[in-house]
């Protein structure tokens, strides 16, 4: 037997897929994963196969809800996703509605973990805020009076290709100096790798095995809990260039809250202080007007899937 309100939510990731089913409080009560696979076919057999799965686990669910990277239209087609190369115009709400024989609500991947955090997380409670998600890129969110946005086409929320630098480095898009380029894990992890391919960091590249071409970001994290001044430097470099895109974003959005997501939430410990210090160098007239509050998100790696259950209610 099967308890109401039960929900099936799915979340693709570039190298894993993340399935839950949430209970009417939220709560998680099964859970699976699987490795993302290569392809259109090989994606919505996966896709079709964890939802199988999940409903199989708990007998019954609600709906099913699906968080795809990319951009996602408000009708569920995929144009384009950076972390699924060649997959184009792909219809995801269309194929698995087919294979599934019933609706189902896909969304933006980082749109999904706003809805959870705002509903269940960081952000419960607050009526305008901006969730960020610092990953391997950078994805986002926008909540407005107590509504979730998306835009005109479902595109809203993706702060990572805010071009920063024209002049800047390459990103995967094509453009040139987008934020995430700087601000996300891949941004910490490259400005640490050109210091310690210089010679720097020394620290740093022991915990990297001694090789400076595999120095990352919680390497670099790792030793700056320890007080390596050569890695806090690293670190108050990339918090300036979180702070540069959070200050756009107040200019833009005038937020109660921001909630930071993705792999870099696990360190707040590290990174809160400098970025909220460059935050205030950085916003406009910052004597005259509150500051957003800034807090981590608390779902993890689980909130894409519970907001994509989130997105059938």
């Amino acid at each position: 037997m099967t308890t109401p309100g039960l929900a099936a939510g799915i979340d693709v990731g570039g190298t894993k897929i993340l399935g839950v089913v949430v209970d009417a409080a939220g709560r998680t009560v099964a859970e699976t994963r699987r490795p993302t696979p290569r392809g259109t076919p090989a994606l919505i057999d996966d896709l079709v196969a964890t939802a199988d799965e999940l409903v199989a686990s708990v007998g019954a669910v609600d709906g099913i809800g699906v968080g795809v990277p990319g951009l996602i239209t408000t009708a569920g087609t995929l144009r384009s996703s950076p972390n699924l190369p060649g997959i184009e115009r792909l219809d995801v709400a269309g194929e698995l509605a087919t294979r599934l024989a019933r609706p189902v609500a896909v969304g933006n991947d980082a749109t999904c973990a706003t809805l959870a955090e705002w509903q269940l997380g960081a952000g419960r409670g607050v009526d305008d805020l901006v969730l960020v998600t610092l990953g391997t890129g950078i994805g986002g969110g926008i909540v407005t009076g107590g509504r979730l946005v998306v835009g005109a086409n479902g595109f809203a929320g993706e702060f990572g290709h805010m071009v920063v630098d024209p002049n800047g480095l390459r990103c995967p898009c094509g453009r040139r100096g987008c934020w995430e380029r700087y601000a996300s894990g891949s941004g910490i992890s490259a400005l640490a790798r050109n210091d310690a391919l210089a010679g720097g960091l020394s620290a740093v590249v022991e915990r990297a095995g001694g090789d400076a071409a595999l120095v990352r970001g919680e390497h670099v994290q790792a030793a700056a809990l320890e007080g390596d001044v050569d890695a806090l430097d690293v670190v108050d470099q990339f918090a300036r260039w979180v702070a540069i895109g959070l200050a756009n974003l107040t200019n833009a959005f005038d937020p109660a809250a921001f909630v930071l997501g993705g792999g870099l939430a696990v360190g707040a410990d590290v990174f809160l202080e400098p970025i909220q210090r460059w935050f205030t160098a950085t916003l406009y007239a910052p004597e005259h007007r509150p500051h957003p509050a800034l807090t981590f998100a608390t779902l993890g790696e689980h909130a894409g899937a519970i907001g994509a259950a989130l997105l059938t209610r």
